[in-house]
């Protein structure tokens, strides 16, 4: 029987952009389409609001051909509300999959027993999975974590049930809710998922290089990898692990100068988008971004301090130019230190 999914059907795994709230709006999953990542999820989306025709809501689910393939992800616990959100969207833009959110860890969804809390509770987790399995006439995918707690890791269970629900692959962030962020992704109960289900599991956790994929692909049976926070310091990273499993030589660092070149167009792709208002707003709202850009980048403090005031492009171009001059004059003092 063929894959409802074919990018996971192929003998090259896929690179997914983990779906990151604030993070992988219609402007940055752009920019990592063209350096690399295969699939794109968008930002997790209210099923109540875009039931409510909530303008502000349906604009996270806007993307362009060129980002396909490409999912909608949907977080809620009302089965009927997300199936009836999952049929407007399908309606307005004809995505390649629907992502139901099992995973996220923010107390504000967890309290509306969305995302993570769905852990907690099986039979409702297995409610929504198969109404929107029945109800849709595209692929539902799912995006979990291998638990609450460290003592209620219960991934090898609820992929069962998924996969018993008709979820078409699920993608398995090897971190418990409890955990946030924070410690280790554990990647021995991802591979035990994986070998558990005939679907394909994607892994996600902890992959910033080209030596990390090519690990996880080695030791494990997932389909596909997911990359998610080191994509927004370096969303080069979908092109360097390319270039390492086709070479097995680690790609040198994106240059100083090509990082700005990113900095400047990310800002004004964001600006020309109309997404976010007029300029002042814009940049206001590119600042977290920004400052994920200086990770790698030196006087990366500096950079910092500057850019969690930034308001206009003309600023954007004052702190280049000075962080331009700073490199040069630490450049000529090297050189006169070794004269």
């Amino acid at each position: 029987m063929p894959s409802p999914l074919p990018w996971l059907a192929t003998d090259r795994p896929p690179l997914y952009l983990a779906p990151m709230a604030g993070v992988t709006d219609f402007v940055f999953r752009q920019i990592c389409k063209e350096l690399g990542a295969d699939v794109m999820v968008t930002e997790f989306v209210s099923a109540e609001g875009i039931v409510q025709r909530d303008d502000r809501t349906r604009k996270y689910t806007e993307f362009t051909d060129e980002q396909r393939p490409l999912g909608v992800q949907l977080f809620g616990a009302n089965p009927k509300a997300l199936a009836e959100a999952a049929k407007k969207i399908i309606d307005w833009k004809q995505p390649d999959f629907i992502d139901i959110n099992f995973g996220c860890p923010v107390n504000k969804v967890v309290s509306r027993n969305g995302g993570s809390s769905l852990l907690r509770d099986c039979p409702t987790l297995a409610a929504v999975a198969r109404t929107l399995v029945e109800a849709l006439p595209i692929p539902v995918t799912a995006k979990m974590r291998i638990g609450w707690d460290a003592q209620s890791v219960n991934a090898p269970e609820v992929v069962h049930i998924l996969e018993d629900c008709g979820v078409a692959a699920i993608a398995i962030h090897g971190r418990t809710k409890a955990q946030g962020y924070t410690g280790e992704a554990n990647w021995d109960v991802i591979a035990e998922c994986a070998e558990l289900v005939k679907i394909p599991v994607i892994g996600n956790g902890d992959i910033s290089t080209g030596e990390d994929v090519a690990q996880r692909l080695r030791e494990t049976n997932v389909r596909g990898l997911m990359i998610g926070r080191a994509a927004m310091n370096n969303p080069w990273c979908f092109r360097e692990a390319r270039e390492y499993l086709a070479t097995g030589i680690l790609p040198a660092p994106v240059p100083v100068e090509e990082r700005w070149k990113m900095i400047r167009r990310h800002c004004q792709m964001a600006l020309d988008s109309g997404r976010y208002g007029e300029e002042r707003f814009t940049m206001q709202t590119m600042r977290t971004r920004l400052m994920a850009y200086t990770k790698g980048l030196p006087g990366g403090k500096h950079l910092r301090n500057r850019f969690c005031h930034i308001s206009s492009l003309m600023e954007l171009e004052d702190i280049a130019a000075e962080h331009s001059a700073m490199l040069e004059k630490y450049a000529e003092a090297s050189a006169e230190a070794f004269v």
